[in-house]
């Protein structure tokens, strides 16, 4: 690799405290809150946010009080975020064992070591091919070339700390006061079913005639539903941008306001054909979208995810060479003259490491399956999927940062191999489930944590961290994540449910379903083959993305108009000030302060969801009170006035003042 220009932040010859109690046990808390906070928001809209950035805001705002050096606050950042990317990694597979019934509750022992070896191996993988994805002079890394640069600013004094927390505190009192579990007096959405009188009815007669005939018993009917008044699903909409936030609406109009009137319109005498039925409309055309177009867009996800790896398909190989390139020279070379920024841990100790983690997954596959010879395949095919799309997806988040590292259509595939493996060991029926879920398990949070990982390398390794320590920092990050995480999502289940509409859990869904689709021939063919072909059509007119169009179709019309809500302000907020034509100071300081406050919006109201689950969790009531959707217009204004006027109000003050914006607090 051509890295001559490479000069880290801290020298290589220089010595500086990296790993300490303080910074050690910072990360930790942070994994764990990250953690539980992202699963939170993941089952809730089915995608997570990279924890870098807040990760990196908080290392410095708590460390630097504490005369924490810049490395220290490198090593903490980087043993925080990685539990967001376990949590990824967690929350689109582990919930399908209780989705398709393998499991009557979370099994804590099963669900944690799936977690700790998934994790783990994707620390161990990543070592192998950290220098040619690093050290490669070609791959842009955009976000953690950002991260790297906010931190090196951070060191010249001020800190944009203050936005991120006091933004929490919002998001945190939004979803306090919306949540059920909390002290609701703000309904956070409205829905209706209202009738769309005097429509035809069209009948077939004999040969070619047909007939439009009035009916009074038949009825059209349109599902309407309001956009969330949601602090999180609104930052998550601001995060991705006014196009993804489009792209994602769209698959809820299409779902929502096409398919349903159509759906009800030909079932028009649902109410009458459902037995007890008590007349309401709401929740009958719910349970009806549920059963006919989720299924469509399970299909539309399958063929977006093999669209999406097929678009990667030079970059997948590319992975994979330079993988194996990378194994062949850390053997070959000597560590004796490496410099302290260049130091992995062992090629030895990595290769010792898989091995010991590859044994109690062929243990643990034996429990699903009950066969021995069944464990080993899926052990063999954990492993090689595992390696393969760490190096693929450290590639990808070297090109296009780990927001768009595309962990479930890599999951996806890796189930879809299993289960043809499955089958044709001749394992069916739950065993079969089980062992494909448990490969697609450790895959996913391999691929999360690779992604993950890579990116916070890339930072320290501007910075100036000591690889080996970093890769330490992220294996403690694992184990206190793995241990804690599926308590979160036990109490998560226990008090909203994953799986109904509080917590739709899109991608474990599509895991479910795909695992018992092929194992246990539980699957709506018709309806998935129909999405398939939607997603066909999708492809040959040029949607950009299919596989979110898919996603919007399965996720609730309010969560994806909320997030078109957060992307809209985005929009709104780049307009503004593109129009006062910012220098490139005043532009980065619109768009780190936007960042923060949505990310702040995201881990407040995340928090204080399992603060409220938990509440819930230990029979704490909170009195019930008057409430109204009409107050959720509020909330709106109010994250509206948050995203868009304190970016663009500090950008103005910092041009004006022609000085940092650090300077102007």
């Amino acid at each position: 690799m051509n890295d001559i220009a490479y000069k880290p932040y801290v020298p290589a010859g220089e010595s500086m405290k990296e790993i300490s109690f303080k910074s050690v046990l910072l990360g930790i808390i942070m994994a764990v809150i990250l953690g539980a906070a992202n699963a939170y928001l993941g089952l809730l809209v089915g995608m997570t946010v990279a924890a870098t950035f807040p990760a990196a805001v908080m290392a410095m705002a708590v460390l630097r009080p504490f005369k924490g050096t810049i490395l220290e606050e490198n090593f903490a950042r980087t043993t925080g975020a990685v539990g967001e990317a376990l949590a990824a990694g967690a929350i689109f597979t582990i919930p399908a064992f209780l989705m398709t019934g393998v499991w009557a509750e979370f099994d804590i022992f099963k669900s944690t070591m799936l977690m700790l070896i998934g994790g783990i191996l994707g620390v161990f993988l990543v070592v192998l091919v950290r220098r040619t994805l690093v050290e490669d002079a070609d791959l842009p890394f955009p976000e953690s070339v950002a991260c790297a640069e906010m931190v090196k600013t951070g060191q010249k004094g001020g800190s944009q700390a203050k936005y991120m927390f006091w933004a929490m505190g919002l998001g945190g009192l939004i979803e306090f006061f919306t949540n059920e579990n909390g002290i609701q007096f703000i309904k956070p959405y409205a829905r209706a079913v209202f009738k769309i009188p005097g429509l035809s009815r069209i009948t077939y007669l004999d040969g070619d005639n047909v007939e439009i005939t009035k009916t009074g018993t038949i009825q059209g009917r349109m599902f309407i539903e309001s956009p969330a008044a949601n602090a999180a699903m609104t930052g998550v909409g601001f995060i991705i941008g006014p196009k993804l936030a489009a792209l994602t609406f769209s698959g809820g109009v299409l779902g929502w306001l096409f398919l349903m009137p159509i759906i009800l319109f030909l079932n028009g005498d649902l109410g009458n054909l459902v037995a007890n039925f008590d007349g309401n409309w709401t929740d009958l055309a719910v349970s009806a979208y549920n059963s006919q177009v989720k299924p469509v867009a399970v299909g539309a996800m399958l063929v977006g995810a093999f669209y999406t790896l097929f678009k990667m398909r030079k970059s997948l190989f590319t992975g994979i060479g330079r993988s194996i390139k990378d194994v062949k020279k850390t053997r070959a070379g000597g560590t004796s003259s490496t410099p302290r920024t260049d130091k992995d841990i062992s090629f030895r100790t990595i290769l010792f490491g898989i091995i010991l983690l590859v044994i109690p997954m062929i243990v643990l596959y034996n429990v699903f399956t009950k066969n021995i010879g069944s464990a080993v395949v899926a052990a063999i095919v954990m492993l090689i999927m595992g390696l393969l799309f760490a190096a693929v997806a450290g590639y990808l988040v070297g090109v296009i940062g780990s927001s768009s590292n595309p962990i479930s259509g890599l999951t996806l595939t890796t189930l879809l191999i299993a289960a043809l493996m499955m089958v044709l060991m001749g394992q069916k029926g739950t065993a079969g489930i089980a062992a494909v879920l448990g490969v697609a398990a450790v895959v996913c949070c391999v691929a999360g944590v690779a992604g993950d990982m890579i990116q916070d390398l890339k930072v320290g390794h501007i910075l100036g961290g000591t690889p080996w320590k970093m890769q330490i920092g992220e294996i403690i990050g694992v184990v206190a994540a793995a241990l804690t995480l599926t308590f979160s999502l036990q109490l998560l289940h226990n008090t909203m449910k994953i799986g109904s509409e509080a917590l739709p859990a899109p991608q474990a869904g599509l895991m479910a379903t795909m695992a018992k689709g092929i194992v246990g021939g539980e699957m709506a063919w018709p309806l998935v083959l129909a999405g398939m072909l939607l997603a066909i059509v999708l492809i040959l007119i040029g949607t950009p993305s299919p596989m979110l169009v898919a996603v919007g179709m399965y996720l609730p019309f309010r969560a994806t108009a909320c997030i078109f809500f957060g992307g809209v302000l985005k929009y709104v907020l780049d307009k503004k000030t593109g129009n006062k034509n910012p220098s490139k100071k005043g532009k980065e300081i619109a768009e780190n302060i936007g960042l923060l406050v949505a990310s702040g919006l995201i881990a407040g109201q995340a928090m204080m969801g399992i603060f409220t689950a938990a509440l819930k969790g230990i029979n704490v009531k909170m009195p019930e009170v008057w409430n109204s959707g009409w107050l959720g217009l509020i909330i709106f204004f109010i994250l509206g006035y948050v995203l868009m006027y304190l970016p663009y109000k500090k950008m103005i003050m910092s041009e004006e003042i022609g000085t940092p914006e650090e300077q102007s607090d």
